[in-house]
């Protein structure tokens, strides 16, 4: 009898000790519905996974809000732009059949993997299922996006056997090499070397594929430019907000008092202006729809201009390499 109560009290400590969290039970049903994954184990999996407060001071302070003479040197320093040419040449035949592939170029293949993770050196030191539970439980601003990737987590695990106490990610639930979300490693994320999983710790062709593949699907242009550098003319006029999707004309943005030399007047691919904060003021770009494609991996002009920059500044220091 006295084992039994032992037993009674310490199933009773062990239900104590699991978290429970507002609305589980119809988004465990919710899951099972929508993805044929049992109820009772999503209840399980969220009743391991703990609200983490860092979780929501990060996300309320992402680098993005930073202005660009700010933002820029994370990225854009001498330890990352030689540790991505030295990346490149460390991968370049692979790199070069990617390319060949998917039409992105191999540069930016690297700059992504360099801004996200320093080339895979920091993949990331939050356990994913506790961020998704944080965000889609008690992050109300976007609550509603971070339930659904918490809802494709549990696909994800399913279908690509994935331990959801073991995986690490970033305080958003991003994952890999490229830190792709959930819903975008399901949709996005290619099995390159064939073996029947898509690994992206591990597996360098299903990285690099994967990464091509998600600028590919979003509409990457083979061979057409992301940027350049445009003025502003005297008596220049507030071109308005920025619209990250490429949708006026260089004649359009002429009017207004911003050119480039390295763009007629009568070119007729969309464009569109960006402004960024330098040091000494105002920096002016024309941006092509390359470049709205890069903002489609991270909705941020500054992200998508550090990724283009790394790009150059690692194809420039590869071309000059002895």
């Amino acid at each position: 009898m006295k084992i039994l109560s032992f037993l009674v009290l310490l199933a009773a400590l062990a239900a104590a000790a699991r978290a429970s969290h507002p609305g589980q039970e119809a988004f465990a049903q919710s899951v099972a519905a929508e993805f044929g994954v049992d109820a009772g184990e999503v209840l399980r999996w969220l009743g391991e996974a703990r609200y983490r407060q860092e979780i929501i001071d990060l996300i309320n302070r992402p680098a993005e809000s930073k202005p660009w003479h700010s933002y820029r040197p994370i990225f854009l320093n001498e330890r990352r732009i030689a540790d991505g040419a030295a990346f490149l040449a460390r991968h370049r035949a692979l790199l070069e059949r990617t390319e060949e592939r998917f039409g992105v170029p191999s540069e930016l293949i690297v700059a992504i993997l360099g801004v996200e993770t320093s080339y895979g050196a920091n993949l990331g030191r939050h356990r994913v299922l506790d961020a998704l539970v944080t965000l889609g439980f008690y992050h109300p601003p976007r609550q509603a996006f971070f339930s659904r990737e918490l809802k494709q987590l549990f696909a994800l695990a399913a279908e690509q056997r994935l331990d959801l106490a073991a995986l690490k990610g970033s305080y958003a639930g991003a994952m890999g090499y490229g830190q792709f979300m959930p819903s975008s490693y399901r949709s996005y994320a290619v099995d390159a070397d064939g073996d029947g999983r898509i690994d992206l710790w591990n597996s360098m062709p299903d990285v690099f594929a994967s990464v091509a593949n998600y600028l590919a699907r979003h509409g990457w242009q083979r061979g057409e430019p992301v940027a350049v550098p445009a003025e502003a003319l005297a008596g220049a006029r507030d071109p308005g907000p920025l619209r990250l999707e490429a949708n006026r004309r260089a004649k359009d943005l002429a009017a207004l008092g911003f050119r480039s030399p390295q763009v007629a007047e009568d070119d007729p691919r969309p464009l569109n202006l960006v402004r960024l904060e330098g040091e000494e003021g105002p920096e002016y770009w024309l941006a092509f729809p390359n470049f709205y494609v890069i903002t489609r991996y991270n909705r941020s002009a500054l992200y998508a201009m550090a990724v283009y920059q790394l790009a150059q500044a690692i194809l420039e220091r590869d071309r000059t390499a002895p």
